[in-house]
């Protein structure tokens, strides 16, 4: 009896019918990738999972890590890191010249991907100079 008392909580638990099913209140799915470009990994890409229950640890963690220029003195962007670890927002600067900024969302499951870079950057060779993260299109003086 009680064998079937646990299969009809598993069933209903991870019954995937919509966006917010038992599954997705319970768990939080990320990407994770150590070497995100962002437009596609270098490694495959994985997912991880936490617990979607604290307060404080709901969120999937993106690492955008800009090299500062000496000459010009703005940022050049270099990679990305997306990840399951708690997140605290902020700019922190890893090196002499390279500086880690980290973004949380808590919007929804596998919500850090390529589309949180907030930098927009020209595909070559297109003609309407849409971006790389979305068909917006991007003005240029």
């Amino acid at each position: 009896m009680f064998q079937l008392l646990l299969l009809g909580i598993f069933t209903v638990l991870f019954m995937n019918e919509s966006k917010f099913s038992s599954l997705s209140l319970v768990f939080r799915f990320c990407n994770y990738c150590k070497d995100f470009n962002g437009m596609q990994c270098h490694t495959p890409m994985k997912q991880c999972w936490k617990f979607n229950l604290l307060l404080y640890n709901r969120s999937c963690t993106t690492d955008h890590f800009y090299f500062s220029d000496r000459v010009t003195g703005k940022h050049l962007y270099r990679y990305s890191a997306l990840s399951c670890r708690p997140c605290e927002e902020g700019v922190f600067r890893v090196l002499h010249d390279l500086v880690r900024e980290t973004y949380c969302c808590k919007h929804d499951n596998r919500c850090n991907g390529g589309s949180c870079l907030p930098e927009k950057s020209k595909i070559f060779g297109l003609e309407g100079k849409e971006s790389i993260y979305d068909t917006e299109q991007v003005s240029y003086k």
